[in-house]
């Protein structure tokens, strides 16, 4: 086994797509790709090629390794969007050595906090990112449902829509989340600001929503979801209320890598939202 290590730059799409298909193939959820939303995937979630490396075996690409950076509350963040090995050749090495290159990579940028999300259940990359300095710092969850609504939820609060760009502007942005739930990786979502009656701040939330063909919303990807005040119910279903547009029909949300430190996952967890997948956040500083 000779493995060398290329930047993404110095490759063809083709061996970037078969670098990741291999390295995640029988992995805990699918994630095969084709070059067009590999490629799309740099571009949504803001990742570097010039930063991601793949490791050859001779002429054959067998790891991969995608990173973005990013600063986040003053601080130069990196963020580690997958690391993968082919199955013949886990066990032998390679994970280690993309490990060692990415750091020294981070180091040169000058990266203060390095970041990433493994699948709970993948104990041996837990293990492998702890022998590099990782910590667990929190759980994150995909959860889905339909949240239930009451006919007049949505008077209780008052909402704005912004542009998600807009939302580091609100002095209670909340910028401390996972890569794909910063405001960068929705640029193409919704955002919302909620208030009493009184025009105080309650909240804000950034979302995507599907419509389908009729023009529906047939579903709603919720990234954040913050509130500031003190946790109601009431607030959490009028919020819902806004953000499905209740009154035509049951809307599925999903969300998207919630924190389990959030009042608001737990709300979801304990009326009647399911568990699909289960992460930990990893940093190392």
């Amino acid at each position: 086994m000779n493995i060398t290590i290329k930047k993404l730059t110095d490759c063809t799409i083709n061996e970037a797509v078969t670098a990741w298909n291999k390295g995640f193939e029988g992995y805990f959820v699918k994630l095969e790709m084709t070059p067009e939303t590999f490629f799309n995937r740099l571009v949504n979630e803001g990742l570097s090629m010039n930063h991601s490396i793949i490791a050859f075996d001779q002429e054959n690409p067998v790891g991969i390794v995608l990173n973005g950076f990013r600063i986040v509350d003053g601080k130069k963040i990196s963020w580690n969007g997958g690391t993968g090995v082919a199955t013949e050749h886990r066990g032998k090495g390679v994970s280690k050595l993309l490990m060692e290159e990415i750091l020294k990579i981070y180091q040169e940028e000058e990266a203060e906090v390095a970041t990433l999300e493994a699948i709970k259940e993948n104990e041996r990359a837990i293990r492998l990112y702890e022998q590099f300095g990782y910590q667990v710092v929190d759980s994150l969850v995909y959860l889905s449902g339909t949240p239930e609504i009451q006919s007049d939820s949505g008077d209780g609060i008052l909402s704005r829509t912004i542009r998600p760009e807009q939302l580091p502007a609100l002095p209670f942005y909340n910028g401390n989340v996972a890569w794909q739930c910063q405001w960068q990786s929705v640029k193409s979502g919704e955002a919302q600001i909620y208030f009493d009656h009184d025009h105080n701040p309650l909240g804000y939330a950034l979302f995507k929503r599907v419509w389908d063909q009729e023009g529906n919303i047939e579903k709603v990807l919720l990234y954040q979801l913050e509130l500031i005040q003190d946790f109601k119910e009431e607030t959490i279903q009028a919020i819902f209320a806004k953000i499905t547009d209740w009154e035509n029909n049951p809307v599925n949300v999903i969300t998207i890598n919630a924190s389990m430190k959030n009042v608001a996952t737990q709300y979801l967890l304990n009326n009647g939202f399911t568990k699909t997948t289960e992460q930990v956040q990893m940093v190392k500083r």
